[in-house]
């Protein structure tokens, strides 16, 4: 098991590294290390034969608490799972795009994604209207909804299709004030964001009073998808004991 544990960890410290190479202004890279220095001490355990030494009842604790977290951890990843085969209906009256990072090159390649859906459904919907919500981070140079207008006028989306919320800081704010520019109780609105937002995103806009919603699921990045999947069920287990989201 040495072996095994020092394996692991050196695999979460890497893919800690990379995901902190991204600079997304996220700290999700911290949950990485943490995860390494788990592993090493298991490792350290191991190799000093430490679990034969623990009473019963400190293995019985160790292993409950272990596989109650792997059983909580499961039950959230099954509900994203849900939202990847989203399905638009067609001739919407609004898409609300979440924000995500905006560069100083433009939009960072996962919201990128989001946005290539949504003009591929604009151009197939002529008169859906889209709202690009997010506000603007400490490491960008535009507010999001900025980038987003200008990255879908740049993508031959007409500038008087686009409403901008450029106040927001996160999901639930995103639905919040976006619900100012259109009447959730009777426009049938399409959330766009990546496959692994989906669920959670068609969520917060029912328990945020949107009568008719459905998600746009874009595609996100194979090799930092451990991460967000890892990160989103942790964010949606937070916004479900808030009660943020509506189970769906």
């Amino acid at each position: 098991m040495f072996i095994l544990w020092l394996v692991f960890g050196c695999c979460s410290l890497v893919y800690g590294l990379m995901v902190r190479g991204l600079n997304s202004g996220s700290r999700t890279y911290l949950m990485w290390y943490a995860l390494a220095v788990f592993f090493f001490v298991l490792a350290w355990a191991a190799r000093m034969h430490l679990w034969e030494r623990l009473p019963k009842a400190a293995k019985g604790t160790f292993l409950g608490v272990v596989i109650l977290g792997l059983v909580i951890f499961a039950a959230m990843e099954g509900l994203i799972v849900r939202g990847w085969t989203a399905k638009p209906e067609k001739d919407l009256d609004y898409l609300i795009v979440l924000g995500a990072q905006v560069t100083d090159h433009g939009p960072s390649v996962v919201l990128r994604y989001r946005l290539d859906a949504a003009a591929e459904y604009l151009r197939e919907n002529e008169r859906t209207r889209c709202i690009v919500s997010g506000g603007k981070g400490d490491n960008e140079h535009v507010s999001e909804a900025e980038g987003m207008r200008a990255y879908l006028e740049a993508a031959g989306i007409a500038p008087e299709r686009i409403l901008m919320e450029d106040q927001s800081t996160s999901t639930v704010e995103n639905l919040e004030f976006s619900k100012r520019l259109l009447d959730p109780a009777a426009d049938r609105v399409g959330i766009v964001s990546n496959n692994f937002h989906i669920y959670r995103a068609v969520g917060i806009a029912a328990k945020a009073g949107y009568a008719h919603v459905c998600g746009i699921a874009a595609d996100s990045s194979p090799m930092y998808l451990p991460n967000n999947m890892t990160r989103e069920a942790v964010v949606l287990l937070k916004d479900l004991l808030n009660g943020y989201v509506k189970l769906h």
